[in-house]
């Protein structure tokens, strides 16, 4: 079983932040909204290709999403080799996108609170550029702010590829995704 992870922040207020494109990205994956509530969070089962994949998106606020990660992993006992998370990223700009595994948090508060819930940084995650070119500004107004229309645009252009890389991740391991997502 695959466990994604796409982080964000819950509450119509957050729609659309740069905070929540983790949110986003796996809307557009899983297309039809009917997620249900368990594990602190808002969950979607499909099978994929033959694979049981769980879509988490954590309700508990960013800063607290390792609560809602530990209780799924913890219920359905999933591998960490098998967890992709998907995250906002500002040292990448908008419309850049790389993957890793095994790393720091980068100052990303959803990470640390997963790190600190695994006791691990051994799991893959999806870093989504939301950086702009625009310097001394303050971070948390920023990640807590809505995306233009030219930067939703840039967004919009990279979700086939979100996909395909998730995709990728389901069916070929980690890995492989790393290896796609990083070489296009």
């Amino acid at each position: 079983m695959k466990l994604i992870v796409g982080l964000g922040n819950p509450g119509k207020e957050y729609e659309n932040t740069r905070h929540n494109v983790g949110f986003q990205v796996v809307d557009f994956y899983c297309s039809e909204n009917d997620f249900q509530k368990k594990f602190d969070g808002l969950i979607k089962m499909m099978t994929i290709q033959g694979e049981k994949v769980l879509f988490l998106k954590p309700q508990t606020f960013m800063n607290l999403s390792g609560q809602s990660v530990i209780k799924a992993i913890n219920y359905y006992d999933i591998s960490l080799e098998d967890v992709l998370v998907i995250q906002d990223d500002l040292d990448l700009t908008i419309g850049q996108y790389k993957m890793k595994t095994n790393s720091s948090s980068g100052g990303h508060n959803g990470i640390k609170s997963i790190i600190a819930h695994l006791k691990s940084e051994n799991f893959a995650r999806l870093k989504i550029g939301i950086a702009d070119t625009t310097k001394n500004r303050d971070t948390i107004s920023y990640v807590l702010g809505k995306f233009s229309k030219e930067e939703s645009s840039l967004l919009e252009k990279n979700q086939e590829m979100f996909k395909k890389i998730i995709d990728i991740f389901i069916q070929e391991g980690v890995q492989k995704a790393i290896q796609f997502a990083n070489t296009r």
